[in-house]
């Protein structure tokens, strides 16, 4: 990588620039997938769970999704089915129903988990932004991998505001002073 370009891992070894916008995406992947195991880690021993399941079988579950969809911008042959889509759609459908109804923004904060997972989001929302830089440019993304990712920033806030929820802590909404 000192001349600038870097290997695509598992990818027929195809070299492209460390700037290009599929570098882009799959740092900001990456970046995100990392941060994902710090709250996993944050969240051995918690008793939290959502439909089920705990906190880290869904972080898990997300992080193994990030790791097929950055193999398929790399150009491998994997993809995202809409039942993963639809995993994330119904737990942020029980995480909806214990949670007052939004009537604002809200600012991050609460408790250290809930703080961790609004951090994600914004990763998550930034990554999205460079995948969809990529198929502006190539035309070449799953349209399923699209909607993941749209998707993925609404579980990630649904498990903030449910972390602090279970907390007893309150919705604090910006002032715009």
């Amino acid at each position: 990588g000192d001349d600038g370009k870097t290997k695509l891992f598992g990818c027929d070894q195809k070299r492209i620039s460390k700037s290009s916008s599929v570098a882009e995406a799959l740092g900001n992947l990456d970046e995100l997938n990392s941060f994902l195991g710090l709250i996993k880690v944050k969240t051995i021993g918690e008793k939290f769970e959502v439909g089920g399941k705990t906190s880290q079988d869904i972080v898990g579950d997300i992080q193994e999704n990030i790791f097929t969809i950055s193999a398929c911008i790399a150009g491998a042959d994997k993809g995202i089915t809409a039942d993963k889509v639809k995993e994330i759609e119904d737990i942020v459908a029980v995480c909806e129903k214990e949670l007052p109804t939004i009537k604002t923004f809200s600012l991050a904060g609460g408790t250290e988990l809930s703080a961790l997972f609004d951090f994600a989001r914004t990763l998550a929302r930034r990554a999205e932004r460079r995948v969809v830089a990529v198929n502006d440019e190539l035309n070449n993304i799953n349209p399923e991998i699209l909607k993941y990712l749209n998707r993925l920033s609404s579980i990630l806030f649904a498990l903030a505001r449910l972390t602090n929820h279970r907390s007893g802590i309150k919705e604090s909404a910006p002032r715009y002073t």
